[in-house]
């Protein structure tokens, strides 16, 4: 839904001289300025409080015949426009109410074709559209831009473009990244002490962007060519072994994938940043996701169904399950997965021995849970209509699609599709082995959350998922979007104690660490990962961590610094969380209160204990009340954490 506050509508919109071979834009702030020359090619440059911080920014869409928008463009109109609106989210992320406002820029070309710029206080973005009857072939798109020298960055590293990009944000100058380095998106680069975060929105019917660096403080796009032949590896892994030579034949009247830079001064404007989300399409008019069903799951594969204490086998069989299904009824936990081994892969019509699932959605039903399905991307496509039928029909509440590892155009296809079916059985959708969010959540609500991040799950083999990784993570994947990064750890080890265990995995950090995530990282759909077992021996922390919303009215960031710690305030209806993390060094702060309005608040706080820094386990649990305009003062160990639930005094 969206509320229009135009401030200058379509019948006000201002042409620019057509004389001029150079046009420009400013944020409503007026603190960041977009620049596009059109003598020779087109040039774009952007400039922060009057500091360039892009240039050499030279888009262009290479099309079968044609060049946009060629090495003469001829700007046939150019026109200037505000906008102030406001988006009412079907499911809030960070806020109930999305601001949108900017200041845009369309430039209209001979043929019919025309590029849209917009500058926003918090970046800018740019997309073509194309006008031409029938379809076209994409051969290529060029995106490329140079940063200021001392340029440093997080880099994504990747190793090609099968991947499940689960990257490590690897510390670079940007004057060594050369064309060798790839990376998936998003990526951050700082220069003089202003953040720009790069990455794309609305990815529809064509290929996601990657890219290089060339050696010299510059960035180059390289987008992945249509599959030409593919070779399965087993039931999950598809290999592309041949590329056509185009990227896309798609339709010749269309808008394309927004390219968008995030820019702030400060680390705490990319977490609250929302522009991914707002250049979204939004949903088709008429949709109706009112039955979307954000929410918590009790999840089965990190803990391996590790059940103690129980008269049954713990295994994949239905007995383990409404093991899940009753710790999920009596948390106000709403949804149980059945992950791997439910049904007798390469064919999700064909369950396994000692799993029924009819059965299952019946008992979860009959205690207020849902029922959420994995299943193998290709699996399922082989039988996507009839599985998701079936899956309605057994009263299935969502799906997991995991392993397509993919984003050329027809993958990207294969994300909507499934999108739409699945929404036509009203089906929630968590996308894992995935590209990373452009929006799409905006477009299609029920896909609720994915993966796209190296989350909790590597614990069990690497050491790369520790407390610096997680500070890294708020400032980079979160901000393209929800992440399912599964947090929830009740097993929580120091540095010097830990070690990889596939079958009884531990996190790195402490306890807190682990329950800060619940309010720190988003995701509409909130795992927790660990053993119902550990966390019903741990009942305070779980009555907790169940009882954090997954849905937010406000955001707002205290105090960050990007792979070092941060502290975030976040409200759901009149109770607010606060939340403090930190890597591997302790850290002290205050936090201010200022965000409450006037009263007198409860506040239940779960911090690092005396000695977290040695066991990572210890914690304290405290309750008192406090008041606006206070100050709490918060002590995180090293891979530490602290989070709290103020709720107004009852009067």
């Amino acid at each position: 839904m969206r509320i229009l506050k135009v401030l200058i509508a379509a019948g006000l919109l201002i042409p620019v001289p057509l004389l001029s071979k150079e046009y420009s834009v400013k944020s409503p702030d007026g603190k960041i300025s977009l620049s596009v020359e059109t003598a020779t090619g087109m040039t774009v440059t952007v400039k922060y409080d009057n500091r360039e911080i892009i240039s050499g920014l030279s888009p262009e869409l290479q099309l079968e015949g044609v060049v946009i928008p060629g090495p003469k463009p001829s700007v046939t109109k150019a026109v200037t426009y505000s906008v102030n609106d406001v988006i009412v989210p079907v499911v809030p992320h960070k806020n109930s109410r999305v601001p949108d406002s900017y200041n845009g820029l369309t430039l209209r070309l001979r043929g019919g074709s025309s590029v849209e710029f917009r500058v926003y206080d918090d970046g800018v973005a740019y997309r073509f559209a194309t006008a031409i009857k029938g379809n076209v072939t994409v051969k290529n798109e060029r995106f490329g831009f140079t940063l200021p020298a001392g340029t440093t960055a997080l880099w994504p590293s990747e190793k090609g473009f099968m991947s499940h990009n689960e990257c490590t944000f690897y510390p670079a100058s940007m004057d060594t990244v050369g064309p060798e380095h790839l990376a998936s998106l998003p990526a951050l680069f700082t220069t003089g002490g202003v953040n720009i975060l790069l990455s794309e929105a609305d990815i529809q019917d064509y290929p996601g962007l990657w890219i290089n660096g060339d050696g010299h403080g510059g960035v180059t796009g390289v987008l992945p060519a249509y599959p030409g032949a593919e070779k399965a590896g087993n039931d999950r892994n598809v290999y592309v072994t041949e590329r056509k030579d185009y990227l896309a034949v798609t339709s010749g009247t269309r808008t394309y994938p927004w390219r968008l830079f995030i820019i702030t001064p400060d680390d705490a404007g990319l977490v609250e940043s929302e522009m991914v989300y707002r250049l979204g399409a939004p949903p088709a008019p008429g949709s109706d996701f009112s039955w979307v069903k954000p929410g918590k799951v009790a999840w089965d594969w990190y803990n391996a169904n590790n059940l103690f204490g129980v008269d049954f086998r713990a295994g994949i069989n239905n007995d383990t399950y409404k093991y899940y299904i009753d710790f999920a009824s009596e948390n106000g936990i709403e949804y149980v997965i059945l992950d791997e081994g439910w049904y007798r892969l390469g064919n999700v019509l064909e369950q396994s021995t000692e799993i029924n699932v009819q059965e299952l959605c019946d008992y979860a039903a009959s205690k207020n849970v849902g029922i959420i399905l994995w299943v193998v991307w290709k699996t399922l496509y082989d039988q996507v209509d009839v599985a998701l039928a079936q899956f309605e029909k057994w009263g299935v509440k969502g799906i997991k699609v995991d392993f397509m590892q993919r984003d050329d155009q027809w993958m990207v296809n294969y994300y909507h599709e499934v999108a739409a079916k699945a929404a036509q059985h009203k089906l929630l959708v968590d996308f894992h082995g995935s590209y990373k969010p452009d929006g799409i959540e905006r477009t299609w609500p029920n896909v609720i959350t994915r993966e796209g991040v190296k989350g909790l799950e590597h614990n069990k083999w690497s050491d790369e998922t520790n407390p610096e990784h997680n500070l890294t993570l708020p400032f980079t994947r979160m901000v393209a979007g929800p992440m399912d990064y599964t947090p929830g750890a009740m097993v929580n080890m120091q540095r010097r104690d830990f070690k990889p265990v596939f079958y009884r995995p531990a996190s790195q950090g402490t306890r807190v660490h682990q329950m800060a995530m619940y309010v720190v990282f988003e995701s509409p759909l909130q795992m927790l990962a660990d053993s119902p077992s550990n966390y019903r021996r741990n009942q305070e922390c779980t009555t907790f961590i169940a009882g954090v919303p997954v849905t937010w009215d406000e955001t707002r960031v205290l105090a960050a610094k990007k792979g070092d710690n941060i502290v975030i305030a976040r409200r759901h209806g009149n109770v607010w969380y606060l939340a403090a993390m930190t890597d591997w060094k302790a850290f002290e702060t205050e936090a201010d209160l200022s965000f409450l309005p006037e009263g007198s608040y409860n506040i239940e706080i779960f911090a690092d204990g005396i000695n977290a820094g040695r066991h990572g386990e210890d914690y304290r649990h405290t309750t008192g009340t406090v008041a606006a305009m206070e100050k709490v003062k918060l002590s995180l160990a090293p891979g530490g954490g602290w989070v709290a639930r103020i709720a107004p005094v009852a009067q």
